[in-house]
């Protein structure tokens, strides 16, 4: 992988200072430089850009010491600097005259050979290097993020005729394994692939919905969840985006499309959307949009604007019969009589349409335009897959009957898909006419692809396991949200004897959205309030015996979580031999919030961690009260890095950024600790005793007091405060791992047969938010 020590960003706007904060979240010194404000510090506009992505929530950063990495300066005086920096970024405004002022000067800066990229959106690269010398054009290339860089995918690279492909490999290789981005080539064409597309999608969706008489939360309904779009739909994406925008935007593709572009049709005035730009209703960001929260009277009505009206009014649930009798069949909902049906095809059928005549103009194949729209504005499906779910032919045809003229790629699909799976490889049409073999990046493994060559070894409702070569078997959670159950556990132990007897290692991985939300609690509720306490200490039990076998087994095991690693999906990781983590990894021991503790180790391998940590005050009561800190609280860390500081990583554990590479870099973790490998001693921890768990219990009651603790939290507390401190001994104790897993097993039962407790449970499973009782 090409990698970057230093790297500068010239421009700390919310871009800038987005690119800047995930160029410092790999590990990569950031000079960030702005210019100097008319009064105040030289550098505090880049100063100020940092201090506001330590407050931004979604997060920018996704550690206090990655921002630490960012040095703030100016581009009077610090400018020469990127002469230090193996990479330029450019990110000031859009505006041409300003932007080659600067390229002429870091020109004469920077070191021969140094890449530099434009972070525009709507300037195209050969305007940009337009009368720029040879050497700058060579090295110059278009790096396109998304916002929030930290977590959209999608980078659009966008090269010319004279740029270095060797030096484009390289940012683009970086961009890939350092930054985390699926890197999609772009050709230099007006708003590229993600936004002339997206764009053409969004004008549409709004200029057709009031001609429809479609209200904005039907609107939103029809684009949302029926095409795996979502369920913001598009006002709400639009609000999202910021509604002051996307006339800018729209003047830039009016501007920048040829007469006959398609574009030009559905780019008409909405008065309604210019009305609400005029009085300060421009998103999220200022006083709400198409939707907008109510505060007055201490309340919070989630409103939306009436296009009759013009007003605001409550949202109501959109109630659309039309959906659901369409169920998954795009192709009937198209073909739906009325309003819906006519609203789906104008908007999404024509957008199909769209999207297949960007091919070759925007794009070398399809394969780019639907990574592009998958990872730019989070379809589920690419517009070419959803091609395929209607049929090319059905739906050039239906074009054809519009006056809308066909691609030339969907004239030769006709009597095809655009992806097939031939001889286990995925294939997809290319403009040649012929298929051609989906090829992953080196160092990518996903097991989509495992499962086009392969029946699993072992599987059930709820897990199946893979094999993925060299001797690694590959243990996926298959149930709703990867919520833990019997049949996983079930599986586990089939598992577990397997790799011991026939391969070298495991690996805990699955391509879901969320690694695992934790036991389902829902057969939990059920077990206690048909009072089976048997078959819930027997899970229990199971759950506990599984967790052990899997850190005391004689072969490597590597978790390779992302997204939420929640409860027992987060006691995953902490009985594994080593983590191979996604850096978007949520993890926590979250049990308290409903009432519960952990139940399977997690207390104990938290107490293990933090009394070991050489940071910490010796005795036997700073880690106790650490990690009560944590559980009693429910804390969720909000990154790999995040969760490595909260000890739920270990230092060795490992962070990949880019989430396909996440399973092949766990397999090549866990092979290089085949040899010689020999699994963890058994641990006695120093804990304190009954004295221990009053001075826990005492801090709880003065928090009661302040009314940041109610009186459920109280008992579950003092349940926890039991566990972490040794239970009843009566003084500082040696504590054995079993004595804790009795004492969570006890704590977790007893807290189950609550009425309290229950109705957290109820509570949390009917809204998905913790109840304060």
């Amino acid at each position: 992988m090409a990698t970057f020590s230093k790297v500068a960003v010239i421009g700390s706007g919310v871009m800038g200072a987005g690119i800047a904060a995930q160029i410092a979240n790999a590990g990569v010194r950031v000079l960030l430089l702005d210019i100097v404000p008319k009064e105040g510090g030289r550098n505090s506009v880049a100063e100020g850009a940092i201090a506001r992505a330590l407050k931004t929530d979604p997060a920018p950063f996704m550690s206090a010491a990655a921002a630490r990495l960012v040095e703030p300066g100016n581009i009077e005086d610090d400018l020469a600097r990127v002469a230090e920096c193996d990479w330029i970024v450019e990110v000031v405004v859009e505006r041409l005259d300003i932007k080659q002022a600067l390229y002429r000067k870091l020109d004469a800066l920077r070191r021969p050979g140094t890449p530099v990229s434009s972070n525009t959106s709507t300037i195209p690269l050969k305007t940009l290097t337009e009368g720029m010398p040879d050497a700058f054009v060579r090295d110059f290339m278009i790096t396109h993020f998304f916002n929030p860089p930290r977590y959209m995918r999608l980078l659009e690279l966008i090269t010319g005729p004279a740029t270095d492909p060797a030096l484009a490999r390289r940012v683009a290789d970086f961009c890939d394994v350092a930054l985390g981005k699926s890197v999609v080539a772009c050709h230099d064409s007006p708003g590229f692939i993600a936004n002339r597309l997206g764009v053409f999608w969004m004008t549409s969706a709004v200029t057709e919905a009031p001609l429809h008489g479609l209200t904005i939360e039907e609107a939103d309904a029809i684009m949302g969840r029926p095409f795996g779009i979502p369920k913001t739909g598009v006002f709400g994406l639009m609000d999202l985006v910021g509604l002051d925008l996307m006339p800018h935007v729209n003047a830039s593709m009016q501007g920048a499309l040829p007469p006959a572009d398609e574009f030009h049709a559905v780019n008409r005035d909405v008065p309604i959307a210019r009305k609400l730009i005029e009085t300060g209703y421009t998103g999220r960001k200022g006083k709400g949009g198409f939707y907008r929260l109510n505060r007055e009277g201490g309340k919070r009505v989630k409103e939306t604007i009436d296009f009759a009206t013009g007003e605001f009014r409550p949202e109501r649930r959109a109630d659309l019969p039309e959906l659901k009798a369409a169920g998954r069949d795009l192709r009937a909902l198209f073909e739906t009589p009325g309003r819906v049906g006519a609203y789906a095809w104008k908007v999404m059928g024509h957008t199909l349409g769209y999207a297949a005549k960007l091919v070759p103009e925007a794009a070398d194949s399809i394969l780019d335009i639907d990574e592009a729209m998958r990872l730019g504005y989070n379809w589920k499906h690419g517009p070419f897959e959803l091609i395929d779910q209607v049929g090319a032919d059905w739906l050039a045809a239906k074009l054809r009957a519009d006056g809308f003229a066909v691609a030339p790629i969907l004239e030769r699909a006709a009597g095809r898909s655009f992806y097939r799976v031939h001889e286990g490889k995925r294939q997809y049409l290319g403009l040649d006419g012929a298929y051609h073999d989906v090829v992953r990046p080196e160092g990518v493994l996903l097991l989509e692809d495992v499962k086009l060559t392969q029946k699993p070894l072992l599987r059930n409702a709820s897990a199946a396991v893979w094999d993925v070569g060299d001797g690694v078997l590959c243990f996926e959670f298959t149930s709703k949200s990867n919520a833990l159950d019997e049949p996983i556990m079930t599986l586990l132990q089939k598992t577990i004897t397997l790799v011991r007897d026939k391969y070298k290692a495991l690996v805990i991985y699955n391509e879901g959205r969320n690694f695992s939300v934790g036991a389902n609690i829902g057969l939990a509720l059920f077990a206690a309030n048909m009072a089976a306490w048997a078959q819930v200490e027997a899970l229990i039990a199971t759950g506990q015996e599984i967790m052990q076998k899997l850190k005391y087994a004689p072969f490597p095991v590597v978790s390779a979580p992302s997204g939420m690693a929640l409860g027992g999906g987060c006691e995953f990781l902490l009985h594994s031999s080593a983590v191979q983590a996604h850096a978007e990894t949520y993890a926590g021991l979250v049990e308290c919030g409903v009432g519960l503790l952990p139940g399977w180790g997690g207390c104990k391998e938290m107490l293990g961690r933090w009394s070991t940590d050489p940071k910490m005050p010796k005795g036997p009561m700073p880690a106790p009260m650490k990690v009560f800190e944590m559980i009693s609280t429910a804390k969720v860390a909000k990154s790999a890095a995040e969760a490595r500081e909260m000890g739920i990583l270990r230092k060795a554990d490992g962070i990949t950024m880019n989430r396909n590479r996440l399973l092949a870099d766990a397999k090549r973790r866990a092979l290089s600790m085949v040899d010689g490998y020999k699994p963890p001693e058994p641990r006695e921890i120093v804990l304190p005793g009954p004295s221990g768990k009053v001075a826990i219990e005492q801090a709880v009651q003065g928090f009661a007091k302040l009314g940041l603790a109610t009186r459920h939290d109280i008992v579950v507390s003092g349940e926890l405060a039991t566990v972490l401190t040794g239970g009843r001994t009566d003084i500082i104790d040696i504590v054995k791992e079993s004595k804790l897993l009795e004492l969570e097993r006890e704590g977790f039962l007893r807290l189950l047969r609550t009425p309290a407790t229950l109705a957290r449970i109820e509570h949390m499973l009917e809204t998905g938010k913790p109840l304060r009782n």
